[in-house]
């Protein structure tokens, strides 16, 4: 049976996520799984935004304020 790897939790709480150790020791393993999950993967699956997704982006967000507002 393999033991929970605290090293490399510690690791990942502390220097990743961030964590206070109140934060860190409050979470369950089933919690501290999902962030990671969470992180590994999206880091894996985003793509670059394209141009027309960019363009739809600052037609919808624009810099300057409109001359209505």
């Amino acid at each position: 049976m393999k033991t929970f790897p605290w090293g490399e939790a510690m690791e990942f709480g502390f220097g990743i996520l961030r964590l206070s150790p109140d934060q860190f020791w409050k979470m369950t393993p089933r919690e501290l799984q999902a962030a990671f999950s969470a992180s590994t993967n999206s880091a894996r699956t985003s793509l670059p935004i394209q141009r027309s997704g960019l363009a739809h982006l600052m037609e919808k967000f624009p810099d300057k304020e409109s001359e209505n507002d």
